[in-house]
């Protein structure tokens, strides 16, 4: 897999996770200022495909996860 799955892959995880601990109807309800967290994702997210700089895309790279499909 590359970077930029993994990255897919981690703001989706994010998101669902902080939806289900911030929306009060989930069985999994802590607090609504866990949406605030769905909001930072989505932030990051939005200047990553304008940037192009996203952190989670440096610590993959140094972990020795590749960056292209071949």
């Amino acid at each position: 897999m590359t970077v930029e799955r993994y990255i897919r892959i981690f703001a989706g995880l994010f998101i669902m996770l902080s939806l289900a601990l911030g929306v009060e109807s989930s069985p999994l309800f802590v607090s609504k200022w866990a949406l605030a967290f769905t909001a930072f994702v989505g932030l990051n997210l939005f200047q990553f495909g304008f940037t192009n700089f996203c952190p989670l895309a440096i610590i993959l790279k140094k972990l020795g996860v590749r960056e292209d499909a071949r």
